[in-house]
C-alpha cells in the first residue's frame, strides 16, 4: 500500500506533519523518500527516507521511527534538485506508482545539482539551439578565428635602394605594396611604408644599446638578427600609439627633424624614443638588411598598438 499525497505522518502518535510530495528512485523506481510539510505553518518541508517510515497505516495515515523532536532533524527538501516525472521520460516509471496525482519528483543528475530548475532546462535549450546553429556559424568563426592561428609572415619584402637615404639621422619613406590574404577573403595588395635612418654611432647606441636586435617567428626561433653597429635603421610606418601614419617634420623647437603622429601628436627623435606625445613606447624597429646592390629589404612585421611591449600581429 501507498499512502497518498495528503496523507497524515505521525511521530509517536503525534500528528507532525502530511506528505505533500514523494521522492522516486529513478533506477529502481520505487520510493525513496516522502517530502513531510510540518503543522507549524511556516510551510517547512522535510525528505524522510523510506525506511523511516514504520507503517502505513492506510491511505490516510503513516507513521514515522521517530520522536517529534527527531522529526525536526531530518533535512530540509531542497526543491531545485529535483524535477518532476512529468519533466522526465522514465520507461514505466508510473506503473510503480500508486500514490494519488500529485507532485512526484526525481532527482537531478549530480552534475547538474545546484542549477536551478528553470536555468537548467534553460540552458539545455540553448545548448541545442548550439548545436543546430553550428553548422551556421563555423565558417564565421574560422573565418574570425583564423588570423589569430597563421603563422607569422616572415617573407622579405624589397622597398627600394638604399642610395636614396643619403644624408645622416634624417628619415626617408619607402613606399612598397604587399598581398594581404583574410580567411576566405580573396588576395588584396594594400599599400604599406617603412622609414629609414641612415644612423650615425651615436644613434645606433640610443636604439640598439650596444646589443643585437633579435627577430622570431611564432614558434620562438630566430628568424634574422640585425647587428648593433649597423648603419640603417628601419622602422614601421605605424605609430605605436594608435596605428596612424607619421611624417618625418621640421619643426620650430626641432629644427633637424623629428618624427611627428598628426593623430594624437606623438613626437619621436631619430633613434625612435619618445620625445613627447601619448606613445606608449619608442618605434617598432624592423628586420632590415642591404644586399649587394644596395637593396633595402625588410620582414614586414607588426605588432599591436597602445600597449607598452611589443606584442607581434603578424
Amino acid at each position: 500500500m501507498q499512502p497518498k499525497l495528503t496523507a497524515k505522518a505521525l511521530c509517536a502518535d503525534k500528528e507532525i506533519g502530511k506528505i505533500s510530495k514523494v521522492i522516486v528512485d529513478p533506477l529502481s523506481h520505487e520510493i525513496s523518500h516522502v517530502v513531510v510539510r510540518e503543522l507549524n505553518g511556516q510551510g517547512i518541508e522535510r525528505q524522510v527516507p523510506i525506511g523511516q517510515v514504520q507503517e502505513v497505516v492506510s491511505e490516510e495515515e503513516i507513521v514515522l521511527r521517530c520522536s517529534p523532536e527527531g522529526f525536526g532533524q531530518f533535512p530540509v527538501l531542497e526543491r531545485d534538485q529535483y524535477v518532476t516525472i512529468k519533466e522526465v521520460e522514465i520507461a514505466h516509471l508510473e506503473d510503480h506508482l500508486h500514490v494519488e496525482p500529485g507532485e512526484i519528483l526525481v532527482p537531478l543528475p549530480r552534475l547538474e545539482q545546484g542549477v536551478p530548475r528553470r536555468t537548467f532546462f534553460t540552458n539545455m535549450t540553448h545548448a541545442i539551439g548550439t548545436l543546430i546553429a553550428l553548422p551556421l556559424v563555423y565558417p564565421v568563426l574560422k573565418y574570425l578565428m583564423k588570423p589569430m592561428f597563421k603563422p607569422y609572415d616572415n617573407a622579405w619584402f624589397s622597398v627600394g635602394n638604399v642610395k636614396k637615404v643619403s644624408k645622416e639621422n634624417i628619415g626617408f619613406q619607402f613606399k612598397f605594396t604587399r598581398g594581404f590574404k583574410e580567411a576566405f577573403m580573396p588576395e588584396q595588395q594594400i599599400e604599406k611604408n617603412i622609414w629609414v635612418v641612415k644612423a650615425t654611432p651615436a644613434v645606433q647606441k640610443a636604439v640598439y644599446e650596444g646589443n643585437d636586435r633579435k627577430f622570431f617567428d611564432d614558434k620562438g626561433d630566430v628568424i634574422w638578427v640585425n647587428k648593433s653597429n649597423s648603419p640603417y635603421i628601419g622602422y614601421s610606418g605605424k605609430c605605436p600609439h594608435l596605428g596612424c601614419g607619421y611624417k618625418w617634420r621640421k619643426t620650430k623647437n626641432f629644427p633637424d627633424g623629428v618624427f611627428l603622429c598628426p593623430c594624437h601628436l606623438s613626437i619621436y627623435d631619430e633613434a625612435g624614443k619618445v620625445i613627447d606625445g601619448p606613445a606608449p613606447r619608442p618605434l617598432d624597429v624592423l628586420p632590415l638588411q642591404i644586399d649587394a646592390g644596395g637593396e633595402v629589404k625588410i620582414i614586414d612585421v607588426e605588432y599591436k598598438a597602445g600597449v607598452n611591449n611589443q606584442i607581434r600581429l603578424l
